[in-house]
């Protein structure tokens, strides 16, 4: 994959009126549409890290209105305070959409080979604050290929600013991102090699038909380019 997306005030919330209520620092309050790979991606942070931090051995077993702890601290007990789950689009752009919205120092990034998703030219590079990956040129229709093996962690188009997106989750802590494509060719919960035909080029949620690629470690975004072949 792929996968972080900014709305945390401070203070705490009394049990009469934990829905509405502040929020404390550190936590996020679930809202309709919510999961904890969107969660992640808003806050910098990966599923599984938030998983550490509040406890849960499901990651999909989240309620609306509950409080989930986003950054620091030691695992906690979420607070859970509603009964629904359901799923609606997270209304971002994408310049904040994978990302969160404090700027981290680069993070370490375990040994992982990549090869390219596609061959076309760079038309935007990285820069780390608003430009998360690199964006590839092409022509509609060419294949866009997994970067590594790997399970797709989200396939769909509900994340504004990314088009139809794919995210692939490599270990732990790497995901790769497929941005604008044209067609989806995988499934969520779906094993992949890698050069493995993941999706076609479009310019789905774009001016231009191209493939925005990044790769994230801990839910941080990484210059994709030190990681795949000259």
């Amino acid at each position: 994959m792929l996968i972080v997306l900014s709305l945390s005030a401070c203070a705490s919330s009394s049990s009469s009126g934990a829905q509405n209520g502040r929020v404390p620092s550190g936590y996020y309050r679930v809202q309709a549409g919510d999961n904890l790979y969107r969660i992640g991606l808003r806050h910098g942070q990966s599923v599984i890290a938030l998983q550490r931090l509040n406890g849960l051995s499901n990651p999909h077993e989240i309620e609306v209105g509950q409080l989930i702890r986003v950054r620091g601290g030691t695992q906690s007990k979420p607070s859970r305070v509603s009964k629904a789950t359901t799923a609606v689009p997270t209304d971002h752009r994408r310049s904040s959409g994978l990302s969160s919205v404090k700027h981290y120092p680069t993070p370490v990034v375990p040994s992982i080979a990549l090869q390219w998703p596609v061959r076309g030219a760079i038309l935007r590079a990285y820069n780390g604050t608003t430009q998360k990956g690199i964006d590839i040129g092409g022509a509609r229709g060419v294949p866009i290929k997994a970067a590594a093996a790997g399970t797709v962690l989200y396939a769909g188009d509900e994340l504004r600013g990314y088009g139809r997106l794919i995210l692939l989750q490599h270990s732990s802590s790497t995901m790769t991102a497929y941005a604008h494509n044209d067609s989806l060719l995988v499934r969520k919960g779906q094993r992949v090699t890698a050069g493995q035909s993941i999706a076609t080029m479009g310019d789905s949620g774009t001016e231009g038909v191209k493939l925005h690629f990044e790769v994230r470690v801990n839910g941080k975004a990484v210059n994709p380019t030190r990681y795949l072949p000259q």
